[in-house]
């Protein structure tokens, strides 16, 4: 998929960074199509603005970069059984901490694998498409939460730092849930661009 397939171009005004919070431009986002089964939408994110680490619980991300420079740093749970996180932090392995720039290769976030905690920091102005399903859903607790990371060393103890060698302490991280950041909260804009038909 092309940029101007669903109507974008780096010249729209909502890449312009404006209401910004605590200097953080703020994120515009619009829905393509949402149904019981998926949701289709495009963040548009100014330079420097940034969709905090969160997750997407029990669900399958496909998302893909359509325009511009954005750097992701993502993670994945390790397993209770590796490790016995202290109060109020979890455990997790870093998937990805890089710049990617469009055009790139889809990714794809899986329940448990790929990187299905992620955050998404704009380098410069960028858009990026993502398919939800299921989409996020309180009733069924599909909600998102979010999280502030902290390097593995910062709360291990010695027992802990002995059973992990130094090159897998290198991709460990203790991700603490918090409540939503204030740059979690996005605008939401209608989608102009072509229309997606249903055949029933």
């Amino acid at each position: 998929m092309k940029p101007e397939d669903v109507g974008l171009s780096k010249n729209l005004q909502f890449f312009k960074p404006t209401g910004a919070v605590n200097g953080t431009p703020r994120v515009t986002y619009t829905t393509i199509y949402q149904c019981d089964q998926f949701s289709l939408c495009i963040f548009f994110l100014p330079e420097t603005a940034v969709i905090p680490l969160h997750n997407h619980p029990e669900m399958t991300v496909f998302s893909k970069l359509l325009l511009g420079k954005m750097h992701i740093k993502s993670y994945d749970w390790v397993e209770p059984k590796d490790s016995k996180p202290p109060s109020k932090l979890r455990l997790a392995r870093l998937k990805a901490n890089s710049v990617y720039t469009a055009p790139c290769n889809t990714s794809v976030l899986y329940p448990t694998t790929g990187g299905n905690i992620h955050q998404f920091t704009a380098v410069t102005p960028c858009a990026v498409l993502d398919v939800l399903g299921p989409p996020y859903s309180k009733e069924d607790d599909r909600d998102c939460s979010y999280y502030k990371d902290f390097p593995y060393s910062a709360f291990s103890n010695e027992g802990e730092t002995t059973r992990v060698n130094e090159e897998e302490r290198e991709g460990l991280g203790w991700l603490e849930e918090i409540e939503a950041p204030e740059n979690a909260v996005m605008d939401r804009i209608d989608y102009l661009g072509p229309q997606i038909i249903e055949n029933y």
